[in-house]
């Protein structure tokens, strides 16, 4: 396969830096911007003659993905203020007006940022507000005061925004990425049944098992997407009727994983110990069956249910029944017996024997 000039790859790599998969919605970038906006004049009706930057930087980065996040970031934002004013004003005090005032208060802020701890972002916060302070109100007590009571003015004004206007919910998004993760796994039991169905070649197997790793990735992400969606609904005026549909997807979620891990650990030991012959076993054939039923039961896990009474009624599971071998053919019984038993554990957990 022809591999992308190395500049490309490049570009690609460094771009990847600064971009995401998926723009943010809208309506989160029109209420960052709505925030702002509102915070400049509620600060100018509160200060008049000033310019209310730091209301409106406030209220622009505490619209975040989550209220939870908001609050986060408004506090963060206030206390770096606190501390920035207080540095520029001790600074000041004992360096007075020098030119090298700013390198102090740099210096001064990263110390302070250290001592209690701070995040890079509330130390840099810290440094930020200090050479603000120092360049446009120099070390008056008063200034350092407005443009705290306005940090925290754009701050509030910023969480209660993200809060009332369409608080922020991932739980959609969360439901579609474990449906996704459920029907792949789906569609790598399929191809380990194909896999046993005909002889097949090692690209063929290479690319089956390929495939199935695929499925640990896509799982970390769910694992990421739920931590989302849980701290989205902190906090959140509308926790409540989405709460109901992520407890359903957080159980959902806790029976599919461990098939993911069956399903790769299928493909690994067929791939490894794969034999031609393996498709003409009697055994094999009746397991090939089984494991497409384990598919489709394991689809019908995240099949949308009827929208009405009169709708047709959804697909009965296939897995009606343990699957046994008597006597597994003595050249190939490592294999059969590992794809057995991971077959009854997948078995399991799509039925909820094994919850």
């Amino acid at each position: 396969m022809p591999t992308a000039p190395w500049w490309r790859r490049a570009e690609k790599h460094i771009t990847g830096r600064f971009t995401v998969s998926a723009r943010p919605p809208a309506l989160q970038l029109a209420k960052a911007g709505g925030a702002a906006i509102l915070s400049w004049f509620v600060c100018l009706l509160i200060f008049p003659g000033s310019l209310p930057m730091f209301g409106a930087i406030a209220a622009l980065i505490v619209v975040q993905e989550s209220v939870d996040q908001s609050l986060t970031k408004g506090i963060e934002r206030v206390v770096g203020v606190l501390f920035g004013v207080s540095v520029a004003l001790g600074a000041g005090a004992l360096f007075g007006t020098s030119s090298w005032l700013f390198l102090a208060a740099i210096l001064v802020a990263m110390g302070v940022g250290w001592i209690f701890r701070m995040s890079a972002t509330s130390t840099n916060q810290i440094a930020i507000t200090a050479m603000l302070m120092i360049a446009l109100g120099g070390s008056e007590l008063g200034y350092g005061i407005e443009r705290l009571v306005e940090t925290a003015i754009g701050a509030a004004i910023g969480v209660a925004v993200n809060a009332i206007i369409a608080a922020p919910v991932r739980t959609e998004i969360t439901r579609a990425e474990i449906t996704s993760l459920t029907l792949n796994a789906a569609r790598a039991l399929d191809r380990l049944a194909d896999a046993l169905e005909e002889p097949r070649d090692e690209p063929w197997l290479e690319d089956m098992l390929d495939s199935a790793r695929l499925l640990h990735e896509e799982r970390t992400r769910v694992h990421a997407s739920l931590r989302s969606a849980r701290e989205s609904l902190r906090l959140n005026p509308r926790s409540r009727r989405h709460m109901r549909q992520l407890l359903e997807d957080d159980a959902l979620f806790q029976r599919v994983q461990p098939i993911v891990t069956q399903v790769i650990g299928m493909s690994r030991a067929l791939y490894d110990l794969y034999d031609p012959e393996l498709v003409a076993d009697p055994s094999v054939i009746g397991m090939r069956q089984e494991i497409h039923r384990a598919a489709h039961d394991l689809e019908l896990l995240v099949a949308p249910a009827p929208a009405s009474e009169t709708a047709a009624a959804p697909e009965p599971p296939a897995l009606t029944a343990p699957y046994t071998i008597s006597r597994p053919p003595p050249r190939h019984w490592v294999l059969i017996g590992s794809l057995m038993e991971d077959l009854r554990r997948v078995r399991g957990r799509i039925t909820g024997e094994l919850e």
